[in-house]
């Protein structure tokens, strides 16, 4: 199987994806779900990951980022994928690959195509047929960008509304539309 594409482009927005291990269901439990939206919060505290939106499945993932030039994006991938495989592997006594294989990054036009790619990762369950709307999936960005936090914030909404060119106070209703 070729490798992933991993491309380090300054300035560009990227679709992440990772699967797990055969496509198995290796994040089918909340915890595992939960533990990984907690490192992608500590990834995005350590090295300032810039996060658009995300999705935790239960055999991969989403996640939309900024790439500013610093290598953040692979310390971060690096961090939270070998943190969740690690603790997964150490609880169910389990050895070998968590990961399919490095994750997988696919360029987004900021202009055009990024509003696409939201709809697109917001509706990952919906579509799955596990919801029946982007709101029931607790594993998601979306609920960030409908309404954000006070503490521990994963999504940027200022820069995300800068790339949609939306003011912050109609982000949520124009998401929702969407």
């Amino acid at each position: 199987m070729p490798r992933g594409n991993r491309h380090q482009l300054p300035g560009y927005v990227w679709h992440l994806t990772s699967r797990c291990h055969r496509q198995r269901f290796l994040l089918k439990f909340a915890r595992d779900r939960r533990d990984w939206v907690s490192w992608l919060f500590e990834a995005r505290k350590r090295f300032g990951l810039c996060v658009l939106d995300y999705q935790v499945t239960c055999n991969h993932i989403h996640l939309v980022v900024i790439d500013r030039g610093n290598g953040e994006v692979g310390r971060s991938m690096q961090l939270v994928e070998g943190c969740i495989a690690r603790a997964y592997n150490r609880r169910k006594d389990r050895r070998g690959s968590f990961w399919e294989d490095c994750y997988h990054a696919t360029a987004v036009d900021s202009e055009g195509h990024l509003a696409n790619c939201l709809v697109y990762v917001d509706l990952n369950m919906v579509r799955a047929g596990v919801v029946d709307h982007p709101s029931r999936w607790r594993w998601a960005g979306y609920h960030e960008i409908q309404q954000p936090r006070d503490r521990y914030r994963i999504v940027d909404r200022t820069v995300l509304c800068e790339l949609l060119g939306v003011d912050e106070s109609r982000l949520a209703r124009v998401h929702r539309d969407w």
